[in-house]
């Protein structure tokens, strides 16, 4: 009994931080460093848990590899250079879709993996203590299907004073459905789990027919199911939502789904495929924002391409979650409310695609790409907004602060910032997606659109980019 009083008490934390998140943001409240999308880079980056816990963010997602390994960091803006540490050796293979969820003080790794000939199946490890990094005790597999059958997904549902785990599993019809499972503790289904959503809609069946990578979200006393359809192989996967209208969790009739999706591609952004995500609230518990995987081109599907990308979710008048449109990989975006500010949050690096040994560096106040930068600092850039338009980018010196990278006769220098209506627009840049590789970043003029920063026998330039070649050059990868 205690332990389901606490675990009724957990629950309604969430609720009522999302219930805070949901109202107007306090008038002390600041946003955070700004960033722009994607907050993690390839390959370890689709199916996202992202959540906030005693001063920093805690990452996990798919890394195809035996381990389970997390991120950390104090800001949002910081996650996209934040090492990965192996969390969990899980003694399988491809691991996909880590949910992490706190549950009377220990936390668990829910994740699927494959072993030998055995199905694809649903496994937890628990932590020692209460830190997200553990260490963590593998407890096995979670029996949630007939034979230990395939489910994949599973997501911690808080409900009534009781625990379930929402998962994707096929039913009989050979439909890959949503199922919710009883739990009697946090690793031990009390019974086989129950289909609760199939995909029955037209929108649910682009590509392939699929409901998976549900994620509860609660406020106000309601519950809704979050889900991802259609399959991932194409453009159009999708985030759809049930909302539980009362009753047994475990019934289908319990459930009721929204007759159109509630997220989606957007190609005037760039964006395509959005789903598998997860909900988080700001540090400071007044925002509420999604963190979900997409694709930068209508080609790519379901591999190694997808890029975790976050942004802030609003509530409509009738009280369901207003998710927005995915935001373009060129946006700025000023980080969740709460965070440490100041220019010292967080220093990046600037790689060269193709010559990815080399950073982008001052020397003697000319800015070139170097192998083994000394001193570093001379390669550390704070990245701020754009001195002549906060929607764009500026790069500040690391060991140099008050000076700038701008363009003179479309050569490259560092130099102090006058003041000048020129020097702003000659220091600010619209970050877009990587012109040779949409998974990493470009960098357009402000006040010359057609040109872009590369790199030409070494030396930073502000060129037209016409070749693959030149694209090549003017494609970077921010990393610390």
């Amino acid at each position: 009994m205690a332990w389901r009083i606490l675990l009724l008490a957990m629950a309604s934390l969430l609720v009522l931080t999302l219930d805070t998140a949901a109202g107007s943001s306090r008038a002390d409240a600041a946003p955070g460093p700004s960033f722009a999308n994607p907050v993690v880079g390839t390959p370890n980056s689709a199916d996202p848990t992202l959540l906030f816990h005693n001063g920093f963010y805690y990452y996990v997602a798919t890394t195809w590899s035996a381990n389970v390994v997390m991120r950390r960091s104090p800001t949002i803006a910081g996650l996209y250079s934040a090492p990965e540490q192996v969390v969990v050796q899980t003694g399988g293979n491809t691991m996909w879709a880590p949910h992490l969820e706190m549950i009377n003080n220990r936390w668990y790794l829910y994740y699927s993996i494959e072993q030998g000939s055995l199905p694809r199946r649903t496994h937890v490890a628990e932590s020692a203590g209460s830190d997200p990094m553990g260490p963590y005790t593998i407890r096995g597999v979670v029996n949630l299907m007939p034979n230990n059958g395939w489910a994949i997904d599973a997501s911690v549902l808080k409900l009534n004073g009781n625990l379930y785990l929402t998962y994707s599993a096929f039913a009989s019809d050979g439909l890959q459905s949503l199922f919710i499972a009883p739990m009697s503790n946090p690793w031990t289904a009390s019974a086989h789990g129950r289909r609760i959503s199939a995909p029955t809609l037209a929108w649910e069946r682009q590509n392939g027919a699929v409901n998976e990578g549900s994620f509860p979200l609660q406020r106000n006393g309601r519950t809704f199911l979050t889900y991802s359809a259609s399959h991932c192989n194409g453009p159009n996967y999708k985030l759809g939502m049930l909302e539980y209208r009362g009753g047994d969790p475990l019934a289908a009739s319990s459930w009721s789904k929204f007759a159109n999706p509630i997220f989606q591609r957007n190609d005037a952004n760039g964006v395509y495929g959005p789903g598998h995500h997860s909900f988080f609230t700001s540090p400071d518990g007044t925002e509420a924002w999604i963190a979900y995987h997409a694709n930068s081109s209508s080609t790519q599907g379901c591999g190694t391409t997808r890029t975790t990308r976050v942004q802030k979710i609003s509530w409509n008048a009738d009280g369901t979650p207003n998710l927005g449109v995915p935001v373009s990989t060129s946006t700025i975006l000023a980080g969740p409310s709460g965070e440490p500010s100041g220019p010292s949050t967080t220093l990046n690096r600037l790689q060269s695609v193709n010559f990815p040994d080399r950073y982008v560096r001052h020397v003697d106040f000319d800015v070139r790409i170097d192998a083994n930068v000394s001193p570093a600092a001379d390669s550390q850039w704070r990245i701020v907004p754009g001195l002549a338009d906060s929607s764009a980018v500026s790069f500040e010196s690391s060991n140099y602060p008050g000076y700038y990278l701008r363009h003179f006769d479309y050569d490259f220098t560092l130099a102090q910032n006058d003041g000048s209506a020129t020097f702003r627009a000659d220091a600010t840049f619209r970050r877009v997606a990587g012109l040779s590789d949409a998974s990493a970043v470009s960098f357009q003029s402000f006040n010359f659109p057609d040109r872009y920063i590369r790199h030409a026998d070494y030396l930073l330039r502000l060129d037209p980019i016409s070749t693959a070649v030149d694209r090549a050059d003017a494609t970077f990868r921010v990393t610390n």
